[in-house]
């Protein structure tokens, strides 16, 4: 039984992350400092809290267990926040990456799955986005996966670090058995909020601009359910595990189909009317730095990891997350 070190595992997708490869029969730890994740989402593996920032927690850690590879979740990702505290995002995101980075060496852990994002990309030069579009990030959050995207590609080069960095567009969704689910503080993605509004933990949705160059005037957003993006991880390791996948490898994940704002609002209130809920939405204007789509061409870890997205329609991946909110909201 191989042993995986999931950082970050107490949050929304870690803990979903946790959850798949304790059913897949590996023997999890759980590494949090619960800044962002929530204690109780940590059902699964075994649970323990600390830092990255400690290097001697990290030696100690490593020491006590052997570890076959590494899956990184640990890092801040609110865009606005980066923009006026960039110190916090590049401290934790990138110097306490590179703390993990010579942990890992230093006990001979050489497989890595890295949690990126999209928004390496920056603003699309054109849709949809594959893995050769340029990478011109516009915000600190972006600019420090970038980073450390580049500090994988040196290391895969310098010390054989293997490692695969995964590309998130939107993810959303929850356990389907309702064990696990979005649960943000504060809560920024579009879903949940949509579903908040429905619910009454909210008063409203917003919606921002309706005059973008799209069908009905709104965003176009790639979303991807939590477990296709777990799926995608544990495939990613298996191949650095059977040598397939060397050096420093990225990849897009998403479904390569893109849902507006209007459209997730309608499908979720057409959801949420079936049982008598209602959703209340207002408008204003556009928010800076929005582009009008953002869409994966996830074509290469298809094809490459053999992953096949099982929860890619939209109405599936909101009543799923609908399901998660009533029991938020405790109207389950």
């Amino acid at each position: 039984m191989k042993s995986i070190l999931v950082v970050g595992g107490a949050g929304y997708i870690g803990s979903h992350m946790v959850k798949t490869l304790t059913r897949s029969g590996y023997d999890v730890v759980v590494l949090d400092n619960l800044s962002t994740g929530q204690r109780e989402l940590a059902k699964y593996g075994q649970f323990v809290e600390g830092d990255l920032a400690d290097k001697p927690f990290l030696d100690e850690l490593f020491n006590q267990y052997q570890f076959s590879a590494v899956i990184d979740f640990a890092a801040f990702s609110l865009v606005g926040e980066s923009v006026t505290e960039p110190a916090k995002y590049y401290r934790n995101n990138v110097a306490n990456t590179l703390n993990l980075l010579d942990a890992m060496l230093q006990h001979k852990v050489l497989n890595l799955v890295f949690s990126s994002t999209a928004a390496t990309y920056g603003n699309p030069v054109y849709t949809p986005i594959d893995e050769q579009h340029s990478q011109n990030p516009i915000n600190p959050y972006g600019a420090s996966k970038w980073m450390v995207e580049r500090l994988l590609q040196d290391y895969a080069v310098a010390y054989g670090l293997n490692s695969v960095a995964l590309r998130y567009f939107n993810a959303c969704g929850a356990d389907p058995e309702l064990e696990l689910g979005e649960m943000h503080d504060p809560e920024t993605h579009l879903i949940p909020l949509v579903l908040q509004a429905a619910s009454g933990r909210r008063d409203s949705i917003c919606i921002f601009g309706e005059d973008y160059s799209t069908e009905d005037g709104t965003c176009i957003r790639d979303y991807i359910h939590v477990q296709d993006l777990c799926q995608a991880h544990q495939l990613a390791m298996v191949a650095m595990f059977n040598g397939i996948l060397t050096g420093a490898k990225q990849f897009n994940l998403g479904n390569g189909e893109g849902f507006s704002v209007k459209q997730v609002i309608v499908t979720a209130k057409a959801i949420v009317a079936a049982e008598n809920f209602t959703i209340t939405v207002k408008n204003a204007e556009r928010r800076l730095g929005d582009p009008a789509v953002l869409v994966a061409d996830a074509t290469q870890a298809k094809t490459t990891l053999n992953w096949q997205p099982q929860y890619n329609q939209l109405d599936t991946i909101i009543q799923h997350a609908w399901a998660w909110e009533k029991k938020l909201a405790g109207l389950d």
